[in-house]
């Protein structure tokens, strides 16, 4: 299990980290997930032990990851933009990989070379975006890490190979229990494979749960009818006589509120995780505002 408890950073007098909190359970796939300048990246450079915190407590299974080479070698990361050795080829980098981290499997490397396809003997400089992105995977994969951090992992990548990284990165969790998190603005994509999700913003932890309690305990309600009092409405709109509601709480509670109303008509439907996002969001001032151009 990794553990942020009350991580506070700043850089001068901005304050990147705010008392930030909050815990990955162990095999999970976790999704983190805020507006930009939220603190994510900030957050993933603590988790990794690149940064050291100005106040709380960073640690992977109870021990601190920061200055802790034994703990940072069960540590796989992949950031958004991705730095390897100017005249590096994959051959090289393999290499490099093997003397930082003492579980490099050089078998698996190989195995994935079938599956990436990339040429091993130039250097990846000259690779574009995408290809570096599939080498990044091909090398941190390797590493067989306890812990597999992605920020931004298929930015760069086709519709094909983003769906073979993915089905990578979940049979890492099916057969060896690694835990993962990802930093993606592709809400969409974090749905399909996340079971916890975090939001953060301003440095700050707004909301952290498993992905089935955080659909489970917002619902969007549309009918025709008078609203029901008592609702915890995050956000109403209408047109005509039919209106749309997002409420918190579960569906069975809402529903029972909204037929003592005796509505012409009422649907409840599920949120998906971008509208929990916007709506979450909507309630600390980040609503989406019209513009007359």
């Amino acid at each position: 299990m990794l553990e942020l408890k009350n991580v506070s950073k700043s850089f001068g007098k901005f304050k990147a980290l705010d008392n930030l909190t909050m815990t990955i359970p162990q095999g999970s796939v976790y999704g983190l997930v805020g507006p930009n300048g939220a603190g994510k990246t900030t957050a993933i450079r603590h988790i990794t032990g690149v940064y050291r915190p100005d106040a709380g407590e960073i640690t992977m299974e109870g021990l601190p990851i920061f200055e802790n080479p034994q703990v940072k070698q069960a540590i796989g990361y992949i950031p958004d933009e991705i730095f390897y050795f100017s005249s590096a080829t994959l051959k090289d980098m393999a290499k490099f990989y093997r003397g930082l981290y003492p579980r490099f499997d050089m078998p698996l490397f190989q195995r994935l070379s079938e599956v990436f396809q990339l040429p091993m003997g130039s250097p990846i400089r000259r690779f574009s975006k995408g290809m570096q992105k599939q080498a990044a995977f091909q090398l941190t994969l390797s590493i067989r890490p306890d812990v597999l951090v992605l920020d931004e992992p298929v930015d760069g990548l086709d519709p094909v190979m983003r769906r073979q990284v993915m089905s990578l990165i979940l049979a890492e969790v099916a057969e060896r229990n690694t835990t993962v998190l990802i930093s993606s603005h592709n809400l969409r994509e974090l749905e399909d494979v996340c079971d916890h999700v975090g939001i953060m913003n301003h440095g700050k932890m707004l909301l952290e749960r498993s992905l089935a309690d955080m659909q489970g305990n917002t619902v969007k309600l549309q009918m025709v009818g008078d609203v029901p009092e008592g609702l915890e409405i995050l956000h109403q709109s209408s047109t005509g006589r039919l209106q749309t509601l997002v409420v918190r709480g579960n569906a069975r509670e809402v529903e029972a509120q909204v037929e003592a109303s005796e509505p012409m008509f009422y649907d409840i439907l599920p949120l998906s995780l971008e509208e929990i996002f916007i709506y979450e969001l909507g309630g600390v001032n980040h609503e989406i505002n019209s513009i007359i151009l």
